[in-house]
């Protein structure tokens, strides 16, 4: 076996084969080189796990569902898998910056304190184009308490944080705080990354570190309304907890603001819509 890494990053992978071998090698191709790459495939009928095991790199470990799982009981699976007491969750269409653990570690080592650290991230079509870049941690760069967070998460109306790609997090806080949850099957990461945060602060890095697919098939552009009704939940159960000390005028200000952030998504989702049919286009 191999000595302990010092991060494990996962990519829980279902029908993933169009991106799967871009977002390895984004992976692999890492400065920093400590790392192990767990890839769980959720019994994929596409050719995933072929791809997945066609890399020799011996960081690799490459583990295969007998039969389909939920989703979040599949990344809970392929974070259960991790050895490292620092973990990464990437998508399998998603993309990181050769820099990304070589930032993002180094804080989390030094400082016992921080439960998260995350940093901005582009948002890419199909084709790997930037269609918005450095998107993310608006007013929230820097170290900030959990009670700054919430209150700035609140107001948003939105996830201001992002998606794993572009959060590291502890091992141990993560099974502390319970794991993914299958009644937040939308936005599994926004409430993790809350719940992550009782367990210590957050550092919010200005670089760009990660990129986030957004395709016609994917699971944000094809289920939006769902996004939106479970963010909604999530800002009023937020606005509840004691721990977080939410204030009424953020909580005043996060509903007012929510429609807006609907309606930035739905841009996000017809531009790459209008990108992908000009590239199947330019492909006829």
């Amino acid at each position: 076996m191999l000595p302990m890494p010092s991060v494990s990053v996962c990519i829980p992978v279902y029908k993933g084969e169009r991106f799967l071998a871009e977002t390895i090698r984004s992976v692999l191709d890492q400065t920093y080189r400590e790392f192990e790459l767990v890839v769980l495939d959720n019994a994929s009928p596409d050719e995933s796990g072929a791809i997945a095991l066609s890399f020799r790199d011996p960081r690799i470990r490459v583990v295969r569902n007998p039969s389909v799982l939920s989703q979040p009981d599949n990344w809970n699976r392929v974070v259960e898998l991790s050895r490292a007491p620092l973990v990464k969750v990437v998508c399998a269409d998603d993309l990181l910056h050769p820099r990304c653990l070589e930032f993002q570690i180094g804080p989390m080592e030094a400082d016992p304190g921080l439960a998260v650290v995350a940093s901005r991230r582009h948002m890419i079509d199909e084709e790997s184009r930037v269609i918005v870049p450095r998107r993310g941690l608006g007013g929230l760069t820097g170290v900030r308490s959990g009670v700054e967070v919430a209150r700035r998460v609140v107001r948003s109306g939105a996830n201001p944080i992002g998606e794993p790609g572009g959060v590291l997090f502890r091992r141990d806080d993560f099974f502390a705080a319970g794991g993914w949850r299958a009644d937040r099957k939308y936005i599994m990461d926004l409430d993790m990354w809350m719940r992550l945060l009782e367990y210590g602060e957050f550092l919010g890095l200005p670089e760009t570190l990660a990129a986030f697919r957004i395709g016609r098939g994917s699971v944000s552009a094809e289920n939006e309304q769902a996004i939106y009704e479970e963010q909604r939940l999530l800002l009023e159960d937020l606005g509840g907890s004691e721990h977080f000390q939410v204030r009424s005028v953020d909580l005043a200000v996060g509903r007012m603001l929510a429609p807006a952030g609907r309606a930035r998504r739905r841009a996000l989702f017809a531009v790459s819509k209008l990108a992908a049919r000009r590239s199947d286009r330019a492909a006829a």
